[in-house]
């Protein structure tokens, strides 16, 4: 399988949560679209291994993307150990994406920012021919980083999920076991009432820096480059 776009998160729901309406957008353009959740979440306070994977796929049919697969590593235990770097290299050969989404590199929960520094070694030691793995090499040609729940940090770019913020919100609460009937005092698992304002809120406030409704952003290591500097979008004033 040959992806034009893979996103590669710590738990079901990551992808979702953080770059669900551009997952969303691009597979509605056309482009073949890919999960790969590195554990099954397993550890989670709330909802079974089980459990979550039916809701990832529930919610992969919302998104309506071409594949979904999870690599097994330990919930609440991922390291960037040769091991897991390697397993997930050849997964890249596999599905040798052009783009690959990744976590940001800093966070609260520690499976998400080690994803995203693991996920990065992973893209490059795929390239390598002489490594053992199976397979062409192969080495995505852009690496992104969803900065959604990172609000402090100023996004590379941002994408307009307008028109898919009411798909992304349906696959979010496709998985049902992650969010509370009621309000929840700890504030970690949010009402299924509080969500749509949760999300959409976050979602404005990055929409707001491009001119548009709501939005998703995103963080590159690497500068921009720009042909026309007439036609750029976004006013400045």
């Amino acid at each position: 399988m040959e992806l034009d776009l893979l996103s590669i998160a710590a738990h079901p729901d990551d992808t979702e949560l953080t770059c669900g309406g551009t997952i969303i957008k691009m597979a509605e353009a056309g482009y073949k679209v890919g999960l790969l959740d590195l554990t099954a979440g397993e550890s989670g306070t709330r909802g079974s291994a089980a459990q979550r994977e039916k809701e990832a796929a529930k919610a992969s049919r919302v998104m309506g993307i071409a594949h979904r697969e999870n690599l097994g590593l330990p919930d609440a235990a991922i390291e960037n150990v040769r091991d897991y770097k390697l397993r997930l290299a050849q997964k890249i050969r596999d599905l040798r994406p052009r783009t690959v989404i990744l976590p940001y590199w800093e966070g609260r929960h520690p499976d998400h920012y080690t994803t995203g520094r693991l996920g990065y070694e992973a893209c490059f030691l795929a390239g390598l021919a002489k490594l053992p793995l199976e397979g062409r090499p192969h080495r995505p040609y852009k690496i992104i980083y969803a900065s959604f729940y990172v609000p402090a940090v100023r996004p590379t770019f941002v994408v307009d999920i307008t028109a898919q913020l009411g798909k992304k919100l349906k696959a979010i609460l496709c998985y049902s076991s992650q969010f509370s009937p009621r309000q929840d005092l700890q504030n970690l698992f949010p009402a299924r009432a509080d969500l749509r304002e949760r999300v959409g809120s976050l979602a404005r406030h990055f929409g707001l820096m491009v001119g548009v409704r709501y939005g998703e952003p995103f963080v590159t290591r690497e500068v921009a480059a720009v042909d026309d500097i007439v036609a750029m979008p976004v006013r400045s004033i």
